[in-house]
């Protein structure tokens, strides 16, 4: 069953909400990534409709591609608000409810890269919650972020994780016993080198 591009888009662009988790601290410009076609593949599709909702639901080796994001999970689950003609054996899409991944979730969007084994999408509330081993990995500074619960808040650019474990590149020794690094020789640029002294050569003395 071929996927409406109505669930594309908006669907990669919501799940790439799960690693908007930069810091506060500015980050270094990054060249813009050209866009690509989203795209959704799995081994089995369906989608319903009520009156009101049009429910997706894939299964088997979920993979959704799109610019500069790649997701991969067993089950994808999709709500969205229905329009248009009811009697439509599927409705419209107009605005996604709400995302669930299951099973062996990975999310990768540049530098940045989350693992879970449950992670829910609630586009009203800007919000992205990871469950069961949420891992997240910053590639380009070695930070590591897992803990029991990873709850995402777009825009706020706020995490919150509950039972943290944080991993980051090692430091210096800060301890009191920690032995200083030696000074650099000082060095003064406003004092000109010393000339070279010209070799002075004696005659030999007449014996």
């Amino acid at each position: 069953m071929k996927t409406p591009f109505a669930i594309l888009c908006p669907l990669a662009l919501l799940l790439s909400l799960a690693l908007s988790i930069s810091s506060t601290a500015a980050e270094p410009e990054r060249a813009p990534v050209a866009p690509v076609p989203t795209e959704l593949r799995a081994h089995h599709l369906e989608m319903t409709s009520t009156d009101s909702e049009t429910f997706v639901i894939a299964n088997g080796d979920v993979i959704l591609t799109g610019t500069n994001l790649r997701i991969t999970c067993d089950r994808l689950e999709i709500t969205a608000v229905r329009i248009g003609d009811k009697t439509a054996t599927v409705g419209n899409l107009e605005k996604i409810k709400y995302i669930l991944a299951i099973g062996m979730v990975r999310i990768v969007q540049g530098d940045r890269e989350a693992t879970c084994q449950r992670a829910e999408v609630f586009p009203r509330d800007d919000k992205v919650v990871l469950t069961e081993d949420p891992v997240i990995v910053d590639h380009s500074n070695g930070f590591v972020a897992a803990g029991e619960k990873i709850t995402l808040l777009r825009g706020k650019r706020e995490v919150f994780v509950d039972k943290p474990r944080f991993t980051a590149p090692p430091v210096g020794d800060l301890s009191a016993t920690a032995k200083p690094k030696p000074a650099a020789p000082a060095t003064n640029p406003a004092t000109p080198p010393a000339a070279a002294v010209p070799a002075v050569t004696f005659p030999r003395p007449a014996r």
